[in-house]
């Protein structure tokens, strides 16, 4: 079985936090069978933690974890805290393969995204 664990920063709003549960509710829709279970987990501030959210995808029968940081830029949460907390997971499970994938905004095609978004609309805020 294999999982997705989209890591964002967390927040103290609530709404924040739910608005990436839903991200990964519909990018398991999206998926269409090539990953089993899509769930978030947060470095902070949030639940499930990086480490609960990787031992909860386990627990369903993983046997394979993607971990996508959905973070724009590299900073230290991206080059350090996050890889630790994978590493230490892959220390407890070496059974499990444990893959880190490159940060939302070292994707192809994000250059584009932000075009797009940014072209659409009125210009106004929302959120």
């Amino acid at each position: 079985m294999k999982a997705l664990l989209i890591v964002a920063h967390g927040s103290r709003r609530v709404s924040s936090n739910d608005e990436v549960r839903d991200l990964a509710a519909r990018v398991g829709e999206l998926a269409g069978g090539r990953f089993d279970r899509v769930q978030a987990a947060f470095l902070e501030l949030a639940e499930p933690s990086i480490p609960d959210g990787i031992q909860a995808c386990i627990d369903a029968g993983a046997d394979e974890v993607v971990v996508m940081p959905y973070f724009l830029s590299a900073g230290r949460h991206v080059s350090e805290d996050i890889p630790a907390e994978v590493a230490r997971k892959q220390q407890e499970h070496p059974r499990v393969r444990i893959r880190l994938a490159d940060y939302v905004g070292a994707q192809p095609g994000i250059a584009d995204l932000l075009l797009a978004g940014a072209l659409a609309g009125d210009g106004e805020a929302k959120g």
